[in-house]
């Protein structure tokens, strides 16, 4: 054997054929929807460090953080299939991460932008997105905006009948 026939034997060893590429592009598809179904979940601790560090009371600040920890998921559920809402390059943040489903679906799908396409995937991204929702309704009960307590609902109570009061006896 010649040094460029083995050369050659060891480059065709190391070709991938092209169901091989495939099934590989296919299998990094799958990784890269997994990744965005659970990157709501990574953005959990630092959501919560911010939540805390922004106070209790009711500042701008802290109203603003609440604003953004309970409009986040759903606007990250709007774009669920396709992600176009989320396309804009000024976006930043929690909406950076713009969840595309419908670029890791499989090749063989028929539609993917259907919502079963990557039907699991997606569940898990929309749990992840309830944690976030369970943040922000968290801190809204830190800061005294959830009507929890009896005082908060007397406006809506009726007040019930007076009794006449009528004298046992009569001085006149």
């Amino acid at each position: 054997m010649t040094k460029t026939s083995t050369a050659a034997a060891s480059n065709n060893k190391r070709a991938l054929t092209a169901k091989e590429k495939a099934a590989k592009y296919e299998e990094l598809k799958g990784k890269r929807a997994w990744d965005s179904a659970i990157a709501p979940a990574k953005q959990l601790p630092m959501q919560l460090m911010m939540v805390y560090f922004s106070g209790g009371g009711v500042q701008i600040f802290s109203i603003g953080m609440v604003a953004m920890l309970l409009s986040a998921p759903f606007r990250a559920f709007s774009g669920i299939n396709d992600g176009s809402c989320f396309r804009s390059r000024r976006t930043v943040g929690i909406y950076a991460h713009s969840t595309a489903f419908a670029p890791f679906a499989p090749s063989n799908a028929s539609n993917p932008r259907s919502f079963y396409t990557l039907f699991v995937q997606k569940i898990v991204f929309i749990l992840c997105n309830c944690l976030t929702l369970v943040v922000g309704a968290w801190k809204c009960h830190q800061m005294g905006l959830v009507p929890v307590g009896t005082g908060d609902w007397l406006a809506f109570e009726s007040r019930g009948q007076v009794r006449s009061i009528v004298p046992l006896w009569n001085f006149g």
